[in-house]
């Protein structure tokens, strides 16, 4: 790694211990929608002990979303509107092609 490289990746990880620590403040953040999971699961027409392998989750966790005990986080979050968009190819890309 070049010192330019290492200088700003340095940088980076400053900076990032600055925002841990609330001495700074974010410049910018990526919040998505949350989900109605139990929508998206009835769409593409899967059973709870279905989807919920697909998509890399325990039975639990997804009755935790569908029931509003629990919220998706953001790559879960992302996940599930790929799969509202496109689920044949999210399946198809996560699990092979079976």
């Amino acid at each position: 790694m070049n010192n330019e490289l290492f200088n700003e990746l340095l940088s980076s990880v400053e900076e990032a211990g600055e925002i841990m620590r609330s001495k700074k403040n974010v410049s910018r953040e990526f919040n998505f929608a949350e989900p109605d999971v139990k929508t998206i699961r009835d769409q593409v027409g899967f059973s709870q002990s279905k989807f919920s392998p697909l998509i890399g989750v325990s039975v639990r966790t997804l009755q935790n979303w569908e029931q509003g005990h629990r919220h998706t986080t953001g790559p879960a979050k992302v996940l599930l509107k790929l799969v509202q968009s496109n689920p044949e190819s999210v399946f198809k890309e996560l699990h092979g092609h079976q």
